[in-house]
């Protein structure tokens, strides 16, 4: 029986956006240059290092809010993914999925169900059975009308970039400012609020990473992380 392919493993542990941003574009160019089809896909996982605003193709900003969040101590950027403003920062676990498509025979609306359900899983087992995705246009995973994780993806060349973001114990005021992922009247939540406890992003990357084997089919093999 064939084994399972070897996706590798970056842990960048606390890290800036940008440091995050190079590590997915260096597994991405790999992927797509010489002896690509010998190269192994990756998964990049970090914790941001402070408060970051991020808009997604579809952002439209209202004038003046950049200023407005930079004032508040954050960094607002625009990336080249799925989706509108959000909030990144330290108690959050975000992963960046560098994988082939084409390679897995994977369709793209059918790679972002599989991100749901492994953001899913991943809350199930750390205790949150009702954690459940809903039907568009709401992305992500839910406990009612509270979204626990957030999802926003790209894929160019058949090679997905970006991915998602999942409270832990995200200090969740940092939402308060934006209207996150443009969808007016619903909440956010973290882990530790719904479970009653701490939970840290060390011990939600440990559950990650086993549900993350199971609905990608593959065996993670650590690398060490990209400097800052």
């Amino acid at each position: 029986m064939r084994a399972p392919p070897a996706v590798r493993l970056v842990r960048l542990g606390r890290a800036s956006l940008g440091a995050s941003l190079r590590a997915q574009a260096a597994g991405a160019a790999a992927l797509r240059g010489p002896g690509a089809a010998e190269e192994p896909e990756r998964l990049v996982v970090w914790e941001p290092r402070g408060p970051v605003y991020t808009a997604g193709l579809r952002g439209e900003e209202e004038p003046g809010l950049a200023e407005r969040l930079r004032a508040l101590g954050a960094e607002v950027a625009r990336l080249g993914r799925g989706g509108r403003l959000t909030f990144h920062g330290p108690g959050q676990l975000v992963a960046y999925p560098v994988l082939d498509l084409r390679r897995r025979r994977l369709a793209l609306r059918a790679y972002v169900a599989s991100l749901e359900r492994l953001a899913r899983d991943a809350c199930r087992r750390l205790g949150l059975p009702a954690a459940r995705a809903l039907p568009p246009p709401r992305t992500g995973v839910w406990l009612g009308d509270r979204k626990l994780c957030a999802i926003g993806v790209h894929c160019g060349q058949h090679i997905t970039t970006h991915g998602l973001a999942l409270n832990c114990c995200t200090d969740l005021t940092w939402f308060d400012h934006i209207v996150p992922c443009g969808l007016e009247g619903l909440g956010v939540t973290s882990l530790s609020q719904e479970l009653h406890r701490h939970v840290s992003v060390e011990e939600a990357t440990q559950a990650f990473l086993e549900v993350f084997q199971e609905v990608f089919n593959c065996n993670l093999i650590e690398e060490p992380g990209v400097e800052e």
